[in-house]
């Protein structure tokens, strides 16, 4: 890999207050100051890890089960995801790829029904206007137009630079390393640019592009894109929750105020496959893995309340039991969640169904009641 892109955060360009062995660092442009007492705000962070990460192991294990039809996995990208969240307004809304569990999770999405998606019980059971979180995208790079012109939306509605934190309002695309090099990514933010739209577009650079290296791609840092739309861009220690959540909270101001679009590089690391139909033992070395091993984002959250005292070992065993019941309620939930009805695919294309479709839409419904499957089923 190239030097840039070497797996260490000592970069003097990459944001970082929370080393790899959990100790903080300063940072002349960044400093970790939640809204809450620190020691409360970093349980919180440390709790939505390991439950975030627990669903994604346990949806993996359903996978291999036979219970989904895939899985993508964000293991070692929990701190990335959480950091960005907790960051949020309310009224922020966020455009997904297919790999933003976490988010979903601080977005109070029921995992359920991301595992409802990866059944194929639906195309995605919540609300996007409940949680002001959209449904995942499955089209590399699409989110980030829909972001950016949501976000011109939101300027003409006028909630922008008003100086009401309970109206101000911004958004956020997430997307990968690999998305950033198709049309749609660039093209969104040229408007963004333009229009100086309020979005934050947040890329998860896990180093590997399903199996291409993000070096193949790039030949300078990801972040530094941004200057050519005209825009700031930063790199953040994606392994680094509390860098995550300022850098994130710092272009979410920019964003509420006017200021216009953000690009973030969260510098992080799949530690996973792609999806559960991946094998990254075909193309990446077990060394890289174990380098990155030793920056796990819970690990040293662990280590820094640990060390500091800032949570007791009750309160450790606490989150690990509600992780426990998290994945009985998983186990136990996916056997409950309804067969899809067919026809349903027909329901929600349009509000009001034109003529054509209705008449496929009959059609199709006719064609698959002519099947006996109670009959078959005996």
């Amino acid at each position: 890999m190239t030097e840039f892109l070497t797996p260490s955060p000592s970069h003097p360009d990459m944001v970082q207050l929370l080393n790899p062995e959990g100790e903080r660092v300063s940072h002349p442009d960044y400093e970790f100051s939640p809204d809450r007492p620190e020691d409360e705000a970093v349980r919180g962070f440390y709790r939505d890890m390991v439950l975030t990460r627990r669903l994604d192991v346990e949806a993996t294990a359903l996978q291999r089960h036979g219970e989904l039809g895939l899985w993508a996995q964000l293991l070692g990208q929990e701190a990335a995801q959480i950091g960005a969240a907790r960051a949020l307004a309310p009224q922020d809304f966020v455009f997904p790829t297919y790999r933003e569990h976490g988010v979903a999770w601080c977005r109070d999405v029921d995992p359920m029904q991301l595992l409802g998606l990866f059944r194929g019980t639906d195309q995605g059971g919540w609300d996007p206007a409940e949680h002001n979180f959209g449904l995942y995208t499955i089209v590399i790079g699409a989110q980030t137009l829909h972001a950016t012109g949501y976000a011109m939306g939101v300027q003409m509605d006028g909630l922008v630079g008003t100086g009401d934190p309970t109206r101000d309002t911004a958004v956020v695309a997430h997307f990968g390393d690999g998305a950033s090099s198709q049309g749609d990514v660039n093209e969104a933010m040229v408007f963004a640019a333009t229009y100086n739209a309020p979005v934050v577009f947040f890329c998860q650079n896990n180093q590997w592009a399903i199996s291409e290296p993000v070096d193949q791609m790039v030949k300078v840092p990801l972040y530094k894109r941004a200057q050519g739309f005209g825009f700031p861009g930063v790199r953040v220690d994606g392994n680094d929750v509390l860098a995550t959540y300022e850098v994130m909270k710092a272009a979410l101001k920019r964003a509420h105020e006017g200021g216009g679009p953000t690009m973030i590089e969260a510098f992080t690391y799949r530690m996973g496959a792609h999806t559960t139909t991946d094998d990254p033992t075909r193309y990446r070395v077990s060394d890289e893995v174990e380098a990155w091993k030793l920056k796990d984002p819970i690990a040293r959250v662990e280590a820094y309340l640990r060390r500091g005292g800032g949570a007791s070992s009750s309160f450790f065993s606490k989150v690990e039991a509600e992780a426990d019941e998290l994945g009985e309620r998983l186990r136990a939930g996916i056997h409950a969640l309804p067969e899809p009805d067919p026809v349903a695919l027909f329901d929600n294309v349009y509000s009001e169904l034109p003529p054509e479709l209705r008449e496929q839409r009959d059609g199709y419904a006719a064609y698959h009641a002519s099947f006996d499957l109670e009959g078959a089923s005996r």
